[in-house]
């Protein structure tokens, strides 16, 4: 039998902990606390996001049902729902914030080598805005029309292994654009983009820095052709040009030639596509843009198996804890899987570790794939029926 650690110890093992007590210094957050640290709120709270948990009912009742093994889940604390609420509400989240981009630094050269869609040694990254809509009554911080809240997430996704690599909480009326002035471009990498992102002097600074863009034009775009390239139309590319801009501030803008794209899908839907990469094959461009499919997918995936579309406090503070919570807990899974060179995907993990935080099983063989066939193969002694 196994004497070691909870499963959920042996997950929260995996974390760089030192990391995490030099920021919990570096914003006071234990300041004139006795008996509910941050670590125990990050453990809550990871504990919810793992197991599903709905509310801080949910959590607290959820934990004292094992009384003897919460201590053994590394919480040393007594849980309780305002304990909870008051650290959500106080604690800084900058700590947690900052604690999840600890992890993203581990987890992306673990899926550095992850393959592309296309043949490509460059950094691809997708940029995109899911938006979370609230009871303005109870969001009163957050207005984004008359009768409604919303909070934005504005996220950069790396697309090998799908790892959020930057990510910015906002209100409402923020506008998609405005990130752009966040970033801190990477040389050489590719930022592909909705045309909701169509800014010429912000794309202009992503050129500057020597990066390359792919955004979809708006139907009323205006430019002047200067070179047609020879294109094939049965690959579904209708053309490929050179032009420059023509409308005054967007000229003034981006000043430099760019690169337009029109190509029509097997259901005959016409894109058109402007990139300032002049060299690859346009049919690359089109399969680059096609894989921003993959940060709708993420923010699905998140929306649907982790907690943060219903919040277990109402104010910006806790609901930006609960947020980078959530997404440590998400890249914290992701190193596991690496790690333990595991071929589950991160979906039946979580669906495994949500069953079995308190078990007293050793994690690897928890989460080994079991083979099917094996599992079930007839034996060789018995008859058959039929």
């Amino acid at each position: 039998m196994h004497a070691g650690q909870l499963v959920f110890a042996q997950v929260m093992e995996f974390a760089p902990w030192h990391t995490f007590r030099r920021l919990v210094a570096k914003y006071r957050g234990d300041f004139n606390v006795r008996r509910f640290s941050c670590l125990d709120q990050f453990l809550c709270m990871a504990f919810a996001q793992v197991t599903y948990r709905e509310s801080l009912r949910d959590i607290e009742a959820c934990l004292r049902a094992q009384p003897t093994k919460v201590y053994h889940l590394g919480i040393r604390g007594k849980v309780s729902r305002s304990a909870l609420a008051d650290a959500n509400e106080s604690r800084d989240w900058r700590i947690y914030a900052e604690f999840a981009q600890a992890l993203i630094r581990l987890a992306r050269p673990l899926y550095a080598h992850e393959p592309l869609a296309v043949e490509l040694a460059n950094t691809v990254y997708a940029l995109d805005t899911t938006t979370i809509d609230r009871c303005l009554s109870l969001f009163p911080w957050a207005p984004f029309r008359a009768t409604k809240a919303a909070i934005k997430l504005h996220t950069l996704l790396d697309l090998r292994g799908a790892i959020p690599t930057f990510l910015h909480i906002t209100d409402g009326p923020v506008h998609d654009v405005n990130v752009l002035d966040l970033l801190l471009p990477e040389p050489g990498a590719f930022y592909v983009m909705d045309r909701g992102y169509l800014d010429f002097a912000r794309l202009y600074a992503l050129q500057q820095a020597g990066s390359f863009f792919i955004i979809r034009a708006k139907s009323n775009f205006k430019c002047r052709r200067l070179y047609s390239a020879p294109v094939e139309r049965r690959t579904g590319i209708i053309c490929d040009q050179l032009i420059e801009l023509v409308v005054f501030y967007s000229q003034r803008g981006y000043p430099e030639r760019l690169r337009r794209i029109r190509y029509r899908d097997a259901e005959g839907k016409h894109f058109v596509f402007l990139t300032n990469h002049l060299s690859r094959p346009a049919l690359t461009v089109c399969e680059l843009y096609r894989q921003r499919w993959q940060i709708e997918l993420f923010f699905k995936w998140i929306k649907q198996h982790l907690r943060i579309t219903r919040f277990f406090g109402t104010s910006a503070n806790a609901v930006k804890s609960q947020i980078w919570i959530a997404v440590a807990v998400y890249v914290l899974v992701a190193i596991i899987r690496k790690r333990l060179n595991l071929s589950l995907s991160l979906h039946a993990m979580l669906q495994i570790l949500s069953v079995t935080p308190f078990e007293n099983v050793p994690l690897i063989q928890l989460l080994t794939e079991m083979v099917a066939d094996d599992m079930y193969a007839p034996d060789p002694n018995q008859m058959n029926l039929f």
